[in-house]
């Protein structure tokens, strides 16, 4: 091992300035065997730096090469596994674990304290050593020369002791101090025996200089000794005069202790006497109420505005009074405790009579209140609560006091309060509603009619009997929209002109009249209500002091039942607090008061859809936005509640109003013996659309209405188809043809953008039905005509040549001309002519459309005379044979036909 030291130090270490000091044989554990070295070696130039070097064996020789250095300073743990048992592995922690087992136990001891060693001269940074005993850390050196062979053991631990024994430099003094004395002994260097015993004669000078100047001292130590020895007399003679002041000032003390003594009882009692004035003064200041205050609790006027501020004054006086923070003690003092007895009575009295003064407002405010009725039974307009709400105003901050002392005679007026003015409310909600009933059916109390009389639905019956038949009759209510539905198109405004006795004012006119009559009358109760309900719930919250919009929670000890919700109230702090919200309290009281208004509500909106379902479309638009009115004020509010609650029921009327009018759709008949022109309901359509977009313009609830006009037009279109199928009077196509023209112009003028794919759809239809008529009543003129270029188209489809054709039997040059004779101009004119009559009758005059199927049957009866002109020279070429009339003898046939009729 000596020799690879020497040999690593040698090779690798000398080159690079470097020292080894301690050398292990290892291996890596748990893989193949190959040995190395790990070297512990420090730099031969400052700053000294400390290194373990991984020296391997060359694989292409017997040399030593370096392959790993780190620097000790990365060395954080260093673990050799057993502290007790001998183990030759260990561990190196630098940036990962290093795993070795070294060749024996000795040289692991030994570099493990060799590590040691080196990290506590040169890093004195905390290495930790684990799994290894402090006694083999200090001991380590000593077994080492024990255990290894004399030659290696000086070898290897005298290289140890010359690295880790303890250097010091020389200073710069020091330094200095030996070049002048080897300068001034110039055979210091080259006689170091003589030198050496120069140094020691001068030794021996200095040590005699020494003792000689101790004993020469001695002289000066008896003096010093000396005047000790005084300074302990005069000591002595200090003490002995304060011991005599001492017992001269003891009486004196006494007596100062006696003073001290009596000025602190002087203080003390000076204390007591200030804090209970203090006290004293506490009390009269802050329960003492003035002889004022007194009389106005007992006296005072609760009618005059005065006395309302003195009483309020005085309540006020008296809360605080009573309310005081007593300190601890006062509550045992008997004054005390008959000056809150006396409080409490005063509470007490005052309630009661505050309480008994209110009810009587209350009542009172009922009666005045109900005589101004009559003067309301013929207007449509609420009472006012101003006045009432302004003078009961002057109490809110006694109400609020009452609340925060007696909350029982408080919750006692809420509920009086409650329940005087909801039969109020009542009476007066009632009555006004009647008005609005009686202006809505033109009728007195009595029963008698205004100047504008109701549709009956007998009326309708017998009008739509002798329109249609027994089969017409239809079900219903008695809307314009039901009568256009049992009415044919051409008698609907003289029937219903005789039928209500209104002169020249037409039905529609009178429907238009009636419903804008309806809508203001609507419009005007909702506008009625609305500052009817805010003002009284505002006066709820400033009167009975409720925050709209703050919650107040409090513990559980008593329930009351108030209008259904339930009162969890505490009196442990002698103010009770709710569990529920003031805002619901608010909204409970306003139920209770206006319980009336729902159900009037309701009752208004099933008389006004009785009186026309298209009432519904009005009712939807004006409460919707009464109600997006009122959510954007307070969605929780009583208002907001109760108008969404009816807003639901005129949503379903009109849902029922649509139903309605898709089911009359499915169920009307039409008459056998007349031609059917525009079905009602389609007419009854185009007065819905009209009316709806009239009324829904910039409305909240558009997407109700789009919704039922895809409702309604799938219907309609459903049942013209149905009803042109089973028409016998009037062709198919015709009925189809003119009711979807009918459809396309209503929504052309309309400009209903959901209904923009129905439209086209109509148009298309009704293109498609014109074409089809036109082609069928064609074929009738020239029938055999008709039929011979048919067999010909039909040979030649056969696959018989054109220019053949006149050969065959059936279809030769005398056959065509013969045809052709049987349809001079004069025959072609007449059989236009009938052909003209026969589509008046069946189109109808409403849409006129006479004159543009006119001009399509002349465009097509063109069209096929020049399809037959050109069979004719295709088939029969050069014969000469040509038509008996020309195309402008049927341009002047059909003008002079439409001109005469």
């Amino acid at each position: 091992m000596t020799a690879i030291k020497h040999a690593l130090q040698r090779d690798i270490f000398t080159p690079n300035d470097e020292r080894l000091l301690s050398i292990v044989n290892v291996c890596k554990a748990g893989k193949k065997k190959r040995n190395c070295f790990l070297c512990a070696t420090v730099t031969t130039e400052r700053p000294v730096q400390v290194n373990v070097v991984k020296v391997k064996k060359s694989d292409k020789g017997d040399f030593y090469k370096r392959q790993t250095a780190w620097a000790l300073r990365d060395l954080a743990v260093v673990d050799a596994k057993d502290a007790v048992k001998d183990n030759p592995e260990f561990d190196l922690h630098f940036d990962k674990v290093y795993k070795w087992v070294a060749s024996s136990t000795v040289e692991k001891n030994t570099f493990i304290s060799c590590i040691w060693k080196l990290n506590q001269r040169y890093l004195r940074k905390k290495i930790d050593f684990i799994n290894v005993s402090s006694q083999l850390l200090e001991e380590l050196p000593k077994v080492a020369e024990e255990s290894v062979p004399s030659g290696e053991n000086q070898s290897v631990a005298g290289g140890d002791e010359e690295a880790v024994d303890e250097y010091q430099e020389l200073n710069a003094r020091e330094e200095q101090d030996i070049e002048i004395m080897m300068e001034g002994c110039e055979y210091a260097i080259s006689n170091a025996e003589a030198f050496a015993e120069k140094l020691s004669r001068e030794l021996q000078v200095l040590d005699g200089a020494n003792i000689q100047s101790i004993m020469a001292s001695e002289k000066q130590v008896n003096i010093l000794m000396k005047l000790l020895d005084e300074a302990l007399k005069e000591v002595d003679q200090i003490e002995l005069k304060l011991s005599s002041y001492e017992e001269m000032l003891q009486s004196v003390k006494e007596q100062m202790d006696q003073i001290s003594e009596s000025n602190h009882l002087i203080h003390l009692s000076n204390t007591n006497n200030v804090k209970l004035l203090s006290e004293i003064e506490f009390l009269v200041n802050h329960m003492d109420l003035a002889k004022g205050h007194i009389k106005a609790l007992q006296e005072g006027d609760l009618t005059s505005s005065r006395g309302i501020e003195a009483c309020t004054n005085a309540a006020d006086a008296l809360l605080q009074c009573m309310n005081v923070a007593l300190h601890p003690g006062h509550d045992m003092l008997h004054a005390v405790k008959q000056q809150q007895q006396r409080f409490s009575d005063l509470r007490e009295q005052f309630a009661r009579r505050l309480a008994s003064h209110l009810n009587s407002v209350f009542v009172q405010q009922g009666h005045d209140q109900s005589s101004t009725l009559a003067q309301h039974s013929v207007e449509l307009t609420l009472p006012n609560h101003h006045p009432f709400h302004r003078d009961l105003l002057r109490y809110a901050k006694l109400m609020e006091w009452l609340k925060n002392t007696d909350y029982g005679k408080y919750e006692g007026l809420t509920k009086n309060y409650m329940d005087y003015l909801s039969r109020l409310y009542e009476r007066e909600i009632k009555d006004f509603f009647e008005v609005a009933k009686i202006k809505m059916t033109g009728t007195t109390r009595e029963g008698k009619k205004f100047a504008t009389l109701p549709r009956k639905e007998s009326a309708v019956k017998q009008e739509t009997e002798s329109l249609h038949g027994s089969s017409g009759k239809l079900t219903g209510s008695t809307s314009s929209l039901n009568k256009l539905s049992v009415q044919s198109s051409g008698n609907r405004r003289s029937q219903s002109s005789s039928l209500l006795d209104m002169g020249n004012m037409s039905a529609s006119d009178l429907d238009v009249a009636d419903r804008t009559k309806f809508d203001k009358i609507f419009e005007q109760v909702l506008s009625e209500l609305e500052p009817l309900c805010l003002a009284e719930q505002d006066f709820i919250s400033k009167f009975f002091k409720l925050q709209q919009h703050q919650s107040i929670s409090g513990t559980a000890s008593e329930v009351e039942e108030m209008d259904g919700g339930a009162l969890v109230r505490s009196y442990t702090s002698g103010v009770p607090q709710t569990i529920s919200s003031e805002k619901d309290m608010i909204r409970q009281m306003m139920t209770k008061i206006f319980r009336c208004i729902e159900p009037e509500l309701n009752n208004l909106i099933a008389l006004g859809d009785k009186i026309d379902s298209f009432n519904s479309l009005y009712m939807l638009v004006k409460m919707s936005h009464h109600v997006w009115t009122a959510q954007n004020v307070d969605p929780a509010s009583f208002l907001s509640t109760t108008l969404g609650n009816v807003l639901v029921t005129v949503k379903r009327n009109f849902d029922k109003c649509i139903s309605n009018q898709m089911k009359q759709m499915d169920e009307v008949k039409i008459s056998k013996k007349s031609k059917v022109g525009i079905l009602p309901f389609v007419a009854e359509f185009e007065e819905f659309a009209a009316l709806a977009e009239s009324i829904f313009k910039n409305a909240e609830r558009r997407g109700d209405l789009d919704k039922a006009y895809i409702k309604l037009i799938r219907a309609v279109f459903v049942s013209v188809e149905k009803v042109a199928n089973e028409s016998q009077k009037t062709p198919r196509d015709v009925v189809m043809m003119e009711n979807f023209h009918h459809i396309f112009a209503t929504l052309s003028r309309l400009k209903i953008s959901c209904l923009e794919a129905e439209k086209k759809e109509a148009k298309q239809k009704y293109t498609d039905h014109l074409q089809s008529y036109v082609i069928y009543s064609l074929g009738q003129p020239l029938e055999k005509l008709n039929h011979f270029f048919e067999g010909v188209e039909a040979r030649v489809a056969q696959g018989v040549r054109e220019e053949e054709v006149s050969y065959q039997l059936a279809f030769n040059k005398q056959e065509l001309r013969k045809v052709i004779k049987e349809y001079p101009g004069k025959e072609v004119k007449k059989g236009l002519d009938n052909l003209y009559k026969k589509v008046d009758k069946h189109l109808c005059e409403e849409e006129n459309l006479l004159q543009v199927v006119w001009h399509s049957m002349q465009d097509e009866f063109i069209r096929q005379y020049k399809h037959f002109e050109g069979l004719i020279a295709r088939c029969y070429p050069g014969s000469g044979i040509t038509m008996e009339f020309t195309i402008q003898d049927i341009l002047d046939y059909c003008s002079s036909i439409a001109q005469s009729h």
